[in-house]
């Protein structure tokens, strides 16, 4: 399966690498502004579309299963290590692809100097229907691929009525999502949460206390679990939504992320 990849880079010499694992129904080049904040600090960032998004191929919303993704984690940092060595390695994630980022961390145990998770996908913000969940199960055995709507809000992404328009106009963006890849993010979130207190490496871990998409007391959970491993930096963003860095407050956002990644790279700890 070819998987579309891009990349962006500072004009000076590069600090360190950013792995960059975008959300469900989007895709890498809605990381446009995030890029340019990490390249004005020294960084490169690297990006590609999940498969079944964007410009990559693959059924709309739908993965065979968490291991093919998992796998294309992979293949994006061993690109990383090929086209930079020597260089530090951050991932970074939001919402489908931060819970892949924390997934990835506690399964694959990488060599990695950090990782950033973002609004992760660890639950819903709201308790699905039982009944949809059944349903969903069912159809995973018989019928994996079959596609519904992924039911998202996007006035729920940002406070800037703009994002919300753009994305709907976005011809790359999708609200597909099929039987086996919701019943797997349900699954793979709360194995996540199950494991945080086995976190190997670095983490910054950002959430809106408003996020009406994914659940705001989960990453709280997570954080909590995480704390005994004392590696895990919690943020808490009052009053905001869904997309951090789509918010109106996108540059404190993004300083709060640069100067953890400045810190783990002088080897320092950095807490909120």
């Amino acid at each position: 399966m070819l998987l579309f990849a891009q990349g962006w880079e500072p004009e000076e010499e590069t600090r360190a690498i950013v792995c960059l694992v975008h959300g469900l129904g989007e895709h890498s080049g809605r990381y446009a502004q995030v890029a340019a904040a990490l390249t004005g600090a020294g960084y490169t960032l690297l990006a590609f579309d999940l498969r079944g998004h964007g410009r990559s191929e693959g059924r709309r919303g739908h993965a065979a299963g968490w291991d093919a993704l998992l796998s294309d984690v992979d293949c994006l940092l061993a690109q990383a290590e090929a086209r930079y060595p020597h260089r530090a390695r951050f991932l970074y994630g939001h919402s489908l692809g931060g819970c892949l980022v924390l997934s990835y961390v506690l399964r694959r145990r990488p060599d990695l100097s950090g990782a950033i998770a973002t609004s992760p996908a660890l639950r819903p913000a709201f308790e699905p229907a039982r009944w949809r969940v059944a349903l969903g199960k069912a159809l995973c055995r018989v019928r994996p691929g079959l596609l519904m709507s992924n039911g998202l809000d996007r006035n729920g992404l940002s406070h800037d009525p703009a994002v919300a328009r753009a994305y709907a106009c976005d011809p790359l963006v999708h609200d597909r999502l099929s039987a086996r890849l919701g019943v797997d993010l349900l699954a793979y979130g709360k194995e996540a949460l199950a494991n945080a207190a086995q976190l190997p490496l670095p983490l910054l871990l950002m959430h809106g206390n408003t996020d009406p998409i994914c659940s705001f007391a989960a990453s709280r959970e997570f954080a909590d679990k995480a704390s005994s491993t004392g590696r895990c930096t919690f943020k808490e963003w009052d009053g905001l939504y869904h997309e951090l860095h789509n918010e109106l407050q996108q540059g404190e956002v993004m300083g709060t992320m640069i100067g953890w990644l400045d810190a783990h790279l002088a080897g320092e700890g950095l807490w909120y």
